[in-house]
């Protein structure tokens, strides 16, 4: 039988089409691999559900990631990036509010990466979290909470966004993840995802590594080259008509085989720059050395 690698991913978020794509047309099977979707919504218990073995590889926030790494989690290494969508993180805030200095001593509501958009917006406009409110939210409590005027600003992601628009007609966009340091010296949103395999098959089973990552990598180049066949095959995930799913697609930019040596490069730079942040911002015990995650051993060299 061909060996089972399942994958932990949620079907709400675009950054998985990449997998879905590779799943439905075939390529891990055609790899010779056996490859399902095991839905686990939240990036933390994506790792748990990875370090418990019952999946094989994951694509996930980073922030879940380092923190991770920053308790020593040894089970996993990380490989690729696939997936990013900079400019679709934001802040929105009621009407009346213009501008973030509107917003000193104002309820915001932000959590997990959108905490990291925020802190980076106000620093931009020379501000800290302290001279507001802070309230850490589920991305899904924002709209409520701003259209009954519980928060007067919110900084959510695509499409939850749109749902924060909507509840605060009026209201104004103060900013997104594009206005931020991390995105100008990055070029990246601000936690973007990370693909994750289980340690024990790439030390074991290189090949079934390098087997499964082509695969993915396959996944993502249909996802730029033709979004178009990419919506129609993943659209039944995420139980939405398939032109919602292809005007989605279109706001990420997917990342395959070509170019990986550099693309991971940026990113491990990337990561630890943002556990360097994670830590002076109390969010994790200790700075962990990322690139001690890092495995490309089982790529293909270019």
């Amino acid at each position: 039988a061909p060996p089972k690698l399942d994958f932990a991913g949620s079907v709400t978020w675009m950054g998985q089409v990449p997998v879905m794509a590779a799943i439905d047309k075939g390529y891990f099977k055609d790899a010779g691999l056996d490859v399902e979707i095991k839905v686990v919504l939240n990036s933390s218990d994506r790792i748990a559900a990875l370090t418990a073995g019952s999946v094989a590889f994951s694509n996930l926030g980073r922030v879940a990631v380092i923190s991770d790494m920053a308790r020593g989690n040894q089970s996993f290494y990380y490989f690729a990036n696939i997936d990013d969508s900079p400019g679709i993180e934001g802040c929105w805030a009621r009407p009346g509010i213009a501008s973030f200095a509107d917003l000193k001593g104002k309820k915001v509501a932000a959590n997990t990466s959108a905490e990291i958009t925020l802190n980076g917006l106000l620093a931009a406009h020379g501000m800290t979290i302290k001279d507001v409110s802070y309230l850490n939210l589920p991305p899904t409590e924002m709209a409520g909470a701003i259209s009954k005027g519980d928060v007067d600003g919110a900084c959510v992601w695509e499409p939850l966004l749109d749902g924060v628009k909507q509840a605060a007609p009026g209201g104004k966009m103060l900013g997104t993840d594009r206005d931020t340091d991390f995105y100008k010296k990055y070029g990246t949103q601000a936690a973007p995802d990370i693909v994750i395999i289980s340690k024990k098959l790439v030390d074991e089973h290189p090949d079934q590594a390098q087997k499964l990552a082509l695969a993915i990598f396959k996944g993502a180049d249909l996802t730029t080259k033709e979004p178009a066949e990419a919506a129609a095959t993943t659209a039944h995930y995420f139980k939405k008509p398939v032109d919602e799913v292809l005007a989605q697609i279109k706001t990420f930019r997917y990342f395959g085989l070509a170019d990986w040596p550099e693309h991971i490069k940026q990113h491990t730079a990337q990561m630890q720059a943002l556990a360097q942040w994670l830590y002076d911002n109390n969010k994790i015990p200790s700075v962990p050395d990322v690139a001690k995650w890092e495995n490309v051993s089982f790529l293909p060299k270019p």
